[in-house]
C-alpha cells in the first residue's frame, strides 16, 4: 500500500465525529473509559482513525440510541469483537433493557395520567383554587399514591 493510499485510511477526530454524529469530546470520553481502543497518533500527536474506528463509534452510538447503558454497550462490544460466540447473552441483555424500558414506560403512563386528571381537575380560576398547585403542595391529593403519601410514579 502507499502511503498516499494509507494516508486516505486515516482520519483526525473531527472526521470520526462527524462521520459518526458524535462531537469530538464524545470521542475523546469513549476513549478514555475504554469503549473505543487507544488510537495511533500522528507525529503532531494528533488522533489518527480508521474505519474500523468509525464502525465501533457507530455501534456504540447506536447501542446508547437505544438507551443501553455504558457498561451494556461495553457487553455487547465484547460480544461482538467474537462473532463465533452464541448470541444468547447478547438476547439476555436485550430482554432485561426491554424489561427495563417497558417498566419505565408503565411509570410514565402513570404520570401522564396524574399529570392530565391534575389538569382536568383545575378550574381555572386563580392559584389560590389551582388544582395544579394544591395537588403539588399536597400529595395524599395524587390518585397514584405512593409508600411516601405521593405520586411515585418516577421512582
Amino acid at each position: 500500500m502507499s502511503e498516499q493510499s494509507a494516508k486516505n485510511d486515516v482520519m483526525g477526530i473531527g472526521e470520526l465525529a462527524s462521520r459518526t454524529g458524535c462531537k469530538p469530546e464524545t470521542v475523546r470520553y469513549y476513549e478514555q473509559i475504554g469503549l473505543l481502543p487507544a488510537t495511533q497518533r500522528s507525529e503532531g500527536n494528533q488522533r489518527r482513525y480508521d474505519e474500523a474506528s468509525v464502525k465501533r463509534l457507530l455501534f456504540i452510538r447506536h447501542g446508547r440510541d437505544f438507551g443501553f447503558s455504558v457498561e451494556a454497550v461495553r457487553e455487547l462490544l465484547e460480544m461482538a469483537d467474537h462473532p463465533a460466540m452464541p448470541c444468547h447473552q447478547a438476547d439476555k441483555l436485550a430482554k432485561r433493557h426491554l424489561a427495563e424500558v417497558e417498566s419505565r414506560l408503565q411509570r410514565l403512563a402513570a404520570l401522564r395520567d396524574e399529570l392530565q386528571r391534575m389538569i382536568n381537575q383545575c378550574a381555572g380560576d386563580n392559584i389560590g383554587h389551582c388544582h395544579v398547585i394544591d395537588v403539588l403542595s399536597d400529595h395524599r391529593l395524587c390518585e397514584h399514591s405512593g409508600p411516601h403519601g405521593g405520586a411515585d410514579v418516577l421512582r
